[in-house]
């Protein structure tokens, strides 16, 4: 249903807490207004960006300060992204419902809290702790980030706007390993988290002034709470059985255990959500209009963007390279990234469509991995590919999450919101985990082209995903 953003009559009290605030009219009036909106979504982009590649910075001094495994520390990333994916739809159902202006900004203030307390945890288990908190926060933001873009947004200016959020999300992760690097060889690993304090605080008052209310709501529904831990028990199991055969400690039974509970999750999910009459996920998008592969390509894409920002510090860590000098050189992919979500619009032929951007930056994946296999895993050589590779996830990911984002209904634009961004928080935490477990499993000569030759595995899926995916061609 709409609701105007005029003549909106403030609440008393307590409904302060449930209501939208509309944009001042003299701003909501300009025919630039959608672009601050988009602007102010940016802000979150690059706060969850600039938090998931600066932290993996910090492996190497939480191991030494809390006396910790690889294995053990690897969690501090592992957590905050399974409560992230248990949350990401959910979230996006009670956004659409009770309004995604709202949730974002809740979700700005419970992150910029809880990363104030990870600078301050005390112990390993208390900073994980910390970081689920920090997960539902990044929930908030991230289950909305996409509606909010695409439903401010003109028609004809959608990927346009996409872009620009895939841009905000580069300079983060841009930034996150030299900054990352410079404050942990500095001033401790504790300020990793601590910077996105301010930026939380800037953030939090530009949505509340630029973001527009939610025009168009979902009815209200019951909510699918046993769909929400069955999609827990299955993505936690999964992730759980990776860590136990990265090394986490448990004999590798468990994680063959961990990994059956896994796919009868997955399997049990998959038949709830067919016969629940309120869904977590309603399977028809699922089948319409190219959606599942499109958001098993997105998936890979992530993968292959965050596995690098695992290897090449754990990589460089072994061959005597300093978190700063890493930092320097992993921060080739996100530039590269930054360059070609800002930029192709301009550089890219007009007559591309988003499937054929797809399917061009899918297939610029596996060159440059292939490239990289090629190179010996040195400092001095790494820029290059990274870079290559950057910019065609660049060109692939903004145009495969628009072609999903199209042929979702506006009025459910949180929930395929939050499935997009559960595809990129699986692909995020699948990296992960499939770079340390194969680290973990060759010997550290072999390591580094091993991990490589997996990520070149899941680029080519993405690259099949993108033939496989859209319907007709959409007009640029």
């Amino acid at each position: 249903m709409a609701i105007p953003e005029q003549s909106v009559r403030r609440p008393r009290g307590l409904a302060l807490l449930t209501w939208e605030r509309p944009r001042p009219e003299r701003i909501r009036n300009q025919p630039w207004a959608w672009r601050l909106a988009v602007a102010a979504v940016c802000f979150g982009a690059f706060m969850g960006q600039l938090d998931a590649s600066i932290v993996t910075l910090t492996y190497g001094a939480l191991r030494t300060g809390f006396h910790s495994s690889y294995a053990a520390v690897e969690w501090v990333s592992l957590a905050y992204m399974l409560a992230l994916v248990a949350l990401l739809i959910p979230v996006g159902r009670l956004s659409d419902r009770h309004g995604r202006k709202l949730m974002y900004l809740y979700g700005f203030a419970v992150f910029t809290a809880a990363s104030a307390a990870c600078g301050l945890a005390p112990s390993l288990g208390a900073l994980i702790a910390f970081r689920v908190v920090q997960a539902a926060g990044a929930a908030m933001l991230q289950a909305n980030s996409v509606a909010l873009v695409t439903t401010t947004a003109p028609a004809g200016k959608m990927r346009a706007a996409l872009g620009m959020q895939a841009a905000g999300q580069a300079i983060g992760l841009a930034l996150g390993p030299t900054v990352g690097g410079a404050l942990v060889d500095t001033i401790g690993w504790r300020w990793v988290f601590g910077i996105n304090v301010p930026i939380g605080v800037v953030a939090l008052v530009a949505g509340h002034y630029l973001l527009p209310r939610t025009h168009r709501r979902s009815a209200a529904s019951r909510a699918d709470l046993a769909g929400v831990l069955l999609l827990a028990l299955t993505t936690t199991s999964a992730l759980l059985a990776l860590s136990v055969c990265s090394g986490l400690g448990p004999p590798y039974w468990v994680g063959g255990v961990l990994l059956l509970v896994a796919v009868g999750g997955g399997l049990a999910f998959v038949r709830r959500q067919a016969r629940c009459p309120h869904p977590l996920v309603d399977l028809r998008l699922l089948r319409s209009g190219g959606i599942a592969p499109g958001l098993f390509g997105g998936m890979c894409g992530y993968l292959v963007l965050f596995g690098p920002l695992v290897l090449v510090p754990l990589a460089l860590a072994r061959q005597g390279v300093g978190a700063l000098a890493s930092g320097l050189v992993l921060t080739a992919l996100p530039l590269g990234f930054a360059l070609a979500a800002a930029l192709a619009e301009r550089l890219l032929p007009p007559g591309w469509d988003d499937r054929a951007r797809g399917r061009a930056g899918a297939a610029g994946c596996v060159a440059a991995l292939a490239l990289l296999l090629l190179l010996p895993f040195r400092s001095e050589l790494l820029p290059v590919p990274l870079a290559l590779l950057g910019l065609a996830l660049g060109v692939f990911l903004p145009a495969n999450n628009t072609q999903v984002m199209r042929v979702i209904p506006a009025s459910a634009a949180g929930t395929g919101g939050g499935m997009v961004n559960m595809t990129r928080g699986l692909g995020t935490a699948l990296g992960v985990a499939a770079v340390t477990l194969t680290l973990h499993l060759v010997p550290p000569s072999a390591g580094p082209v091993c991990a490589t030759a997996v990520l070149t595995g899941f680029a080519v899926a993405a690259l099949a995903a993108a033939f496989r995916g859209g319907g007709d061609p959409e007009s640029p």
